[in-house]
């Protein structure tokens, strides 16, 4: 009987000892995640605004605001369409915009009423 008591107690031990050795590599690896993680995440997103699409397509989504600021004598949607445009810009290179975004920029910081 002593056997039997001392196997089973060997096998929980050895279970143990297994689940202890898992749960110390997977936290771990969440604790390393938690430290790394902010850190990739802020260069992939930092590689993803410097490529030329997401640039070309920021440029696209500012012409295309201002074909709608300047299609609507509607005050409550211009102001609605500009307070859009400032904020989606707002950490946007003013320098990658081209001269006739710029001016439009300028126009829209200038009048800011909101």
């Amino acid at each position: 009987m002593k056997t039997v008591f001392g196997v089973i107690g060997s096998v929980l031990a050895f279970l143990l000892v297994v689940f202890a050795f898992v749960w110390i590599v997977q936290g771990n690896d969440f604790f390393m995640y938690k430290f790394f993680g902010p850190k990739y995440e802020k260069a992939r997103r930092q590689i993803f605004e410097e490529t030329k699409s997401y640039r070309q397509g920021m440029i696209q989504e500012i012409r295309h605001a201002k074909m709608e600021y300047e299609g609507t004598d509607d005050i409550k949607k211009k102001e609605s369409v500009a307070s859009f445009i400032l904020h989606s810009t707002a950490d946007f290179p003013e320098e990658d915009m081209p001269s006739d975004i710029r001016g439009f920029m300028s126009t829209l910081r200038n009048n800011k009423k909101y």
